[in-house]
């Protein structure tokens, strides 16, 4: 007997959804564009997180000595460096390989090859630093700060410091903020999409309400007369929620394409296809609490049926 219910529950669920015809089309495309926002949302912030660590993992300390820094003073700062915790890598560039590089670097523009000729080597040497964590930059930054006025003779040897935390913070900013809009993004068509199949459910009752009248009088229960509207949003929601997975596709072929050698980190298609699951359960479970909750809204108003 449950199961003869719910399968005509179900049945008049699809009934009232094709019977309602462009409406119901109108919630499901409201409904497919909240989902593709939050699907492309949910996409994006991995990528721009996996952009992000990128980023992090090529930042690095440079320590430019000046010319006539001792190369044992240079050397005794390295080892200590090395010995920090927070420090991963410590690379030392000699004066010649600074000039050497700077050559290579500049082959082509021989105004400028000729100038180093006449000067000389201007560079001192360089210290290249990488730490663990990109957050612990500030703390060797701190370190190599107090070593900037110590050396045996009481001079100077540290030209100057640089490492680019403020790029980081700014990106990570950035980041956070824009994933912070698109999710208010989301949650205004959201509403939207619930409006939209709130009006669907509510056009529904209205058209149904002779046939409601006559279950009531023939003593039919409430989960069988409100049962096939919340059907109505579930369909909206299943089918809203596959066609907002198709068009992901398409759309993070183009953005892997568009990007391709601009970022580093993921691949935001491969990403898609590894995670295709959640993203789906993502997509379904959205789609569906959406359905529900404007099919219950819908009958909570009209709630004499």
């Amino acid at each position: 007997m449950i199961w003869t219910n719910i399968k005509r529950i179900l049945k008049l669920g699809f009934v009232n959804f094709w019977r309602n015809g462009l409406v119901s089309v109108s919630s499901v495309l409201a409904m497919t564009i909240t989902l593709f926002a939050i699907g492309s949302i949910y996409l994006g912030s991995n990528f721009l997180n996996s952009a992000l660590d990128e980023v992090k993992n090529k930042v690095d300390i440079s320590v430019a000595f000046k010319i006539d820094a001792p190369e044992e003073e240079i050397l005794a700062l390295k080892k200590d460096l090395t010995l920090l915790p927070e420090v991963k890598e410590v690379i030392y560039s000699s004066r010649d390989q600074e000039l050497l590089a700077f050559r290579e670097k500049h082959q082509d523009n021989a105004i400028l090859i000729d100038s180093l000729d006449e000067v000389g080597n201007p560079f001192g040497a360089r210290l290249n630093i990488r730490a663990v964590d990109p957050n612990q930059y500030e703390k060797i930054a701190r370190f190599i700060d107090t070593k900037n006025d110590s050396s045996a003779d009481g001079n100077n040897i540290i030209d100057q410091v640089s490492y680019k935390k403020d790029v980081v913070d700014k990106m990570a900013k950035l980041i956070e903020t824009s994933q912070r809009v698109g999710w208010a993004v989301a949650l205004v068509l959201a509403l939207l999409s619930i409006f939209a199949v709130f009006n669907t459910i509510s056009l529904a009752i209205y058209t149904s309400r002779e046939e409601i009248s006559v279950m009531r009088l023939v003593g039919a229960g409430s989960p069988y007369v409100k049962g096939p509207f919340m059907i109505e949003g579930v369909i909206a929601g299943v089918i809203a929620s596959l066609l907002a997975l198709a068009l992901l596709y398409p759309s993070v072929i183009w953005v892997r394409d568009v990007t391709a050698g601009v970022y580093g980190g993921i691949n935001l298609a491969s990403f898609y296809f590894s995670n295709f699951g959640t993203i789906f359960i993502l997509l379904l479970g959205s789609g569906i609490i959406l359905g529900l909750l404007a099919s219950y809204w819908a009958i909570r108003r009209y709630s004499k049926v």
